[in-house]
C-alpha cells in the first residue's frame, strides 16, 4: 500500500548518508531505512524480524487501525503508520550519537545501543495496539495486550531474566508516554513520543479527510507535503516540515511540539515549518516558516540559523 506525502531521514558531518528516493512507496522506503539502522544491531534485527513475522502482531495491526480509520474516521493506525514511525525514530535515535543526550538503557547501564535500538523500535512498533479494543486508554490497553506478546519475545534474544525484566520495563514505559501525557522520562521513550508525530504527510490524512472526516486534524495534515530528519545545526536533531500552506501549522504547534517539550528531549530537537515555493506561488503561504523557540514559535525567514535546510 502506498501512502503520498514523504518523510526523508538524512545523515550528515561524516555519518553515513541514507538513501532518499523520489516519491517513494513510503512503507517500503520506511522499511530500507529501518534495516539500514539495524545492519549493525543483531538483537534490535532480530527484534524486528519476531515482531514483522508475528501472525499475533501483523493481526493486531491490522485490528488497530480497523477500529482508529475504519470505525472511528481517524487517520492511519496500523502497520503502515508505525514502520513510517520506527524509521523516524531508528533516525533520530542515530543522530544522538557523540552528544550530552546519551539512551537511559546506556546510562542506567541495562544494556549497549543496541539495547537502546531494540527498545525504541519495539516500543514505536506496538504502540498503537490498544487501538484494537478502543482509541480512549489505547496507551493503558496496548500495556495488556503486549506484556504477554514481550513475555514470548524477548526470551528469544535475553536469556538473563534481570535483563530481560529492564528491557521489557523501558518498552512499556515508552508506549505508555507515547501521548507526551504522562511525560516521557527516558530518553528512548522521547524518541517514541516524538517520532509518532513525525508521521503526519498528507497521506496519513486524506483517508480520514476523504470519508468526510473533515477537521482541522484532517485538513492540516494534507498540507504537510514533507517532513525531513537531519542532523541540526544547533542542536543533535532537526525537524523540519515542508507544508504546502499555512494550514499544517495547526499540525507543528500542536500535535509534534508538545511531544518535543514534554519529554527529556526538549533540548535537543529543532523545530522549524516552512511553506513551499509552490504555497507562495498560489498565494497559499501566510507565513514563510516558524520556528519553534522554547515555548513558543517565531517566525522563521529561510536560510536563518540554517542555510542548509532548504524548500523544495
Amino acid at each position: 500500500m502506498c501512502r503520498a506525502g514523504e518523510t526523508v531521514y538524512k545523515k550528515e558531518a561524516g555519518m553515513k548518508k541514507i538513501p532518499v528516493k523520489e516519491n517513494p512507496d513510503l512503507e517500503e522506503h520506511s522499511t530500507e531505512i529501518i534495516r539500514h539502522h539495524l545492519a549493525h544491531r543483531p538483537r534490535a534485527k532480530k527484534m524486528w524480524e519476531l515482531l514483522t513475522g508475528d501472525p499475533e502482531v501483523q493481526a493486531s495491526w491490522q485490528m488497530a487501525n480497523y477500529v482508529a480509520a475504519t470505525k472511528l474516521g481517524m487517520n492511519d493506525h496500523g502497520r503502515i503508520h508505525v514502520t513510517v514511525a520506527t524509521a523516524s525514530a531508528l533516525t533520530m535515535l542515530d543522530l544522538l550519537d557523540d552528544s550530552p543526550f546519551v539512551p537511559d538503557v546506556i546510562t542506567g547501564k541495562f544494556g549497549d545501543r543496541d539495547d537502546a535500538a531494540l527498545v525504541v523500535l519495539t516500543a514505536m512498533l506496538c504502540h498503537d495496539l490498544g487501538n484494537m479494543v478502543h482509541r480512549e486508554e489505547h496507551a493503558d490497553l496496548g500495556l495488556v495486550l503486549v506484556t504477554p506478546i514481550l513475555d514470548r519475545l524477548l526470551p528469544q534474544i535475553y536469556k538473563d531474566p534481570a535483563q530481560r525484566t529492564a528491557i521489557r520495563s523501558f518498552i512499556l514505559s515508552a508506549m505508555y508516554t507515547h501521548h507526551g501525557v504522562p511525560r516521557p522520562i527516558t530518553i528512548e521513550a522521547a524518541l517514541v513520543c516524538i517520532a509518532d508525530s513525525t508521521d503526519m504527510t498528507k497521506g496519513r490524512g486524506r483517508v480520514a479527510f476523504e470519508s468526510g472526516s473533515i477537521t482541522i486534524h484532517s485538513v492540516s495534515a494534507l498540507a504537510i507535503e514533507k517532513v525531513e530528519i537531519k542532523k541540526g545545526t544547533e542542536k543533535p536533531i532537526g525537524l523540519v516540515i515542508h507544508m504546502s500552506s499555512s494550514a499544517g501549522i495547526f499540525q507543528v504547534q500542536e500535535i509534534l511540539a508538545p511531544k518535543v517539550r514534554a519529554g527529556p528531549l526538549a533540548d535537543a530537537v529543532d523545530v522549524i515549518a516552512v511553506t513551499t515555493e509552490g504555497a507562495h506561488a498560489a498565494g497559499q503561504a501566510i507565513v514563510s516558516g516558524i520556528r519553534m523557540q522554547g515555548a513558543k514559535f517565531v517566525p522563521y525567514t529561510k536560510g536563518d540559523d540554517c542555510g542548509t535546510w532548504t524548500t523544495p
